[in-house]
């Protein structure tokens, strides 16, 4: 069984934040001293990171569900809650990340390179966050974030400057032996090959990875044989080198043939038609392959090819091969633009942009708020606390959501919804009731924490009182 996987479908979820906590600070003598609890703590990131040593996704193929942890709870005393632990996943070097439609989040090339597959949730506040001159003692907490938590799929393309391609045993894991210190299995039947293998040649002062990519026969562009699973592997190369046998046992082949063949398959693959090419004639050492690789070697040269009569096993044209791959990988590595120096953009937020939008989805019948903050907020709220719903009602009519429902037209009893088709949380719309301050009055404050009045302001304020009532007796006339 092989133990080489090069495409896996991930799922992965980040840590959920930690809930804030409602507490307030009590000691001898002085029983309510005030908000003292502490906020939660965040949830753990899911970060994928190129490591070198990391060659095969199969660790994923046998454990594909993966998890950060949880950040903690606040507590109180002002005691916050500790931080979820960050999951990093080493994956190989020219790993590509895709969603499950197949759109690219990112192309992870380079030793340490890194990307966030989940972000951890944030942690709430806690009652003590929360107090203000306002509201000196609140009696809820923010809760924390849920992480994210989604699929990615993850595809491996070997970073390789040189990529050999040809017929199932035309000899590229032998050339790639001579060539390199790989040691690839090698047999005389076909498919021996069945992983991508890569070896380190040094040619004077260049370095460069050389590939083979196995199971190329006709159909292979649409999935016969090996070809679909492996044409990926050539994507990053610099040069495509076609290795032809010219010492086929096989009546109805010859090396023409099967350039034409492997050409057509690599043309409907698509993206490699830039690729320099280079033709490589194998098994010179046969006498009957040398005559077939004089009779051929007009026509490729005709064609534009560059050609190279080998025998890996006789050790014949490598040197001349390797030092021509060296030149040409060296152009193209010149040729590359030459990566600039990090810059930061500043790209400031527009005059206009209140950071959410209200559309009316006909088909829902309600009016519909998307935005960072407001589905935020919602997250982050107890709704069986009557007072944090006074709160999230307050920072949405600061944000300005009332006013965008007027104006979009939306009337009392409307339905709004806040979020998501899939996770909105809904509800009838009352102008009334976004103005949570005015509604509720003096809202999250605690009136045991107010410090008494004195004795002549008490009689004053029962003296007014007394006269509010006599007067409004005076004034009621029943008939």
């Amino acid at each position: 069984m092989t133990t080489f996987v090069d495409r896996v479908e991930l799922h992965v979820a980040a840590g959920n934040g930690g809930h804030g906590c409602a507490s307030v600070h009590r000691e001898k003598f002085k029983p309510l001293g005030g908000p003292d609890g502490g906020n939660g703590g965040r949830g753990g990131d899911v970060t994928l990171v190129v490591d070198q040593a990391v060659t095969t996704l199969l660790d994923y193929h046998h454990s594909p569900h993966r998890k950060a942890t949880n950040g903690q709870p606040g507590a109180g005393d002002n005691r916050s809650g500790k931080d979820g632990q960050d999951l990093v996943l080493p994956v190989p070097d020219g790993t590509v990340v895709l969603d499950k439609e197949g759109n690219v989040l990112a192309d992870l090339v380079g030793h340490g390179t890194t990307f966030v597959a989940g972000q951890g949730g944030r942690g709430g506040l806690g009652n003590a966050a929360l107090s203000s001159a306002r509201r000196k003692a609140p009696g809820f907490a923010l809760l924390g974030e849920p992480g994210e938590a989604g699929d990615v799929v993850l595809e491996l393309k070997t970073v390789a400057d040189v990529a050999l391609v040809g017929y199932p045993s035309a000899g590229k894991s032998s050339l790639i032996s001579v060539l390199s210190a790989a040691k690839p299995k090698i047999a005389d039947y076909p498919f021996t090959t069945l992983v991508p293998n890569l070896g380190v040649v040094t040619a004077g002062s260049t370095v460069y990875t050389i590939a083979d990519v196995p199971g190329l026969i006709p159909g292979a562009s649409q999935g016969r044989g090996l070809g679909l699973e492996f044409l990926r592997h050539v994507e990053r190369c610099s040069v495509l080198v076609h290795v032809l046998d010219t010492a086929t046992l096989e009546s109805d082949r010859d090396p023409v043939s099967d350039l034409d063949i492997i050409e057509e398959e690599l043309r409907q693959y698509g993206g490699l038609e830039d690729r320099p090419r280079i033709v490589v004639l194998n098994k010179v050492d046969i006498p009957d392959g040398q005559d077939l690789a004089d009779m051929i070697r007009p026509e490729l040269e005709e064609r534009g090819y560059q050609v190279f009569e080998v025998s890996a096993v006789a050790r014949l044209g490598l040197k001349e091969l390797s030092f021509a791959l060296a030149g040409i990988v060296g152009e193209a590595r010149a040729a590359k633009p030459q990566e600039e120096a990090t810059r930061i953009v500043i790209r400031p937020k527009a005059v206009d942009d209140a950071g959410f939008t209200v559309t009316y989805d006909e088909a829902e019948d309600v009016y519909r708020v998307r935005g960072e903050k407001p589905e935020r907020w919602v997250r982050q709220t107890d709704f069986s606390n009557d007072e944090a719903v006074g709160y999230l009602a307050d920072r949405l009519n600061r944000l300005g959501v009332e006013d965008r429902l007027m104006k979009a037209g939306a009337r009392a009893g409307d339905g709004v919804a806040i979020g998501s088709e899939e996770n909105a949380v809904v509800f009838d719309w009352e102008p009334s009731m976004m103005a949570g301050a005015e509604m509720l009055g003096r809202r999250g404050e605690d009136h045991r924490l107010e410090a008494p009045r004195p004795a002549a302001q008490r009689r004053r304020d029962r003296d007014a009182e007394r006269d509010d009532a006599q007067r409004e007796y005076d004034e009621f006339d029943p008939f």
